[in-house]
């Protein structure tokens, strides 16, 4: 696992979703396995109109929580619910991505560059299968700068 500042991510990704985000996640899982990375999948494991997406969500911030270098995967209807769910976890810096621009994912690698995000969350209604793909793997070949000032901030969120 690379430290704060270092090269791009090669560690273990975990990764949920709800009903809504269901098909997607499914999508990705043999993609980010297609890319060389290992991937916990913490649900939901069959399609249930009637799930909820903190059940998948929390699992997955407990345990970017207890290793904010390991990377996970939040995806929803527009991602906003888990995202604010997945930022409750203390180390835990989740961005949102659901309405991409001309294929933009600038925003994408920002939040790794500047914030050292630490969990992407997707809103799966507002994205292709491709739009997705493009997204996560920009984030996740995208390594925290390490400027100073980026490290300060993030240390002060770090202490809530």
């Amino acid at each position: 696992m690379p430290a704060r500042g270092g090269s791009a991510f090669g560690g273990k990704i975990f990764i949920g979703s709800d009903h809504a985000g269901f098909e997607l996640k499914e999508k990705l899982v043999p993609f980010l396995k297609e890319l060389g990375y290992e991937v916990e999948d913490k649900g939901a494991f069959e399609y249930n109109k009637t799930d909820d997406y903190p059940d998948f969500i929390i699992q997955v911030a407990e345990e970017i929580s207890k290793n904010p270098n390991y990377r996970g995967i939040v995806l929803g209807g527009s991602g906003q619910g888990e995202a604010m769910c997945a930022n409750r976890f203390k180390n835990v810096r989740a961005v949102e991505y659901y309405a991409p621009s001309r294929g933009e994912t600038s925003i994408i690698k920002n939040s790794r560059g500047h914030n050292d995000s630490n969990i992407l969350s997707l809103g799966a209604r507002f994205l292709s299968e491709d739009e997705a793909k493009s997204a996560v793997k920009d984030w996740l070949e995208t390594p925290f700068s390490g400027d100073e000032r980026h490290k300060r901030r993030i240390e002060k969120i770090d202490k809530r």
